[in-house]
């Protein structure tokens, strides 16, 4: 497995690129704006994308959906009670930075649910707090978990949001994450990675 991070957009938001260096296939992970390098990147690796997936509908991590569709025609997941944030501009915040931005025909996903994409297995944990529908993707033969912006290093998501909830977050992240394996590498959607072990010791917020 091989993963590339972008930075793309006005706050700095994290978009994967994970791929599965056998086969080429990859998928990709929050696009919250277009980037001309990240699709560079899958074009001049020959990478076959087989999924778009959403850690939440913030618009900092959607705004990119349309114009990455119109290169890679590919199935995007989000979990399902995130739908209100996908299809709402004020509750998932566009209208307040820029332009209003609206996303329709997400599959939707449950918690524990497991995707197979790019010959991994993808299990979804859902953490709401930071947004009703927020969810990780935990790959567990990799040890690695995408958090989005329920976890980041030394810190949590903000819940000032329509549909957050600190406590809610809180809890997702003790009963949800803190029990996966201290060695899991945590990459999040702002920021630079971590570890559970890392955040079970030193996140001031836990």
């Amino acid at each position: 497995m091989r993963i590339e991070r972008f930075i793309v957009g006005m706050v700095g938001t994290n978009c994967y690129v994970v791929s599965n260096e056998e086969t080429s296939e990859c998928f990709l992970i929050d696009p919250g704006a277009y980037s001309d390098k990240m699709i560079t990147y899958i074009r001049e690796n020959a990478l076959k994308p087989q999924a778009i997936l959403l850690t939440h509908g913030h618009f900092d991590h959607i705004m990119g959906l349309d114009e990455v569709l119109a290169q890679f025609l590919v199935p995007v997941y989000a979990q399902e009670e995130e739908e209100i944030l996908l299809k709402d501009a004020s509750y998932n915040a566009s209208v307040s930075y820029g332009p209003a931005y609206t996303f329709s025909g997400a599959s939707h996903i449950k918690d524990g649910q497991v995707l197979e994409l790019a010959g991994m297995k993808i299990r979804v944990i859902h953490t709401p707090g930071h947004t009703i529908g927020g969810c990780c993707y935990y790959i567990e033969s990799e040890n690695v978990l995408f958090s989005g912006d329920t976890l980041f290093h030394d810190s949590i998501g903000r819940t000032d949001f329509p549909t957050g909830s600190q406590s809610q977050l809180v809890r997702s992240i003790r009963e949800k994450l803190l029990g996966l394996p201290e060695e899991t590498v945590v990459y999040p959607g702002h920021m630079s990675e971590t570890t559970i072990g890392h955040e079970k010791t030193y996140n001031p917020f836990l």
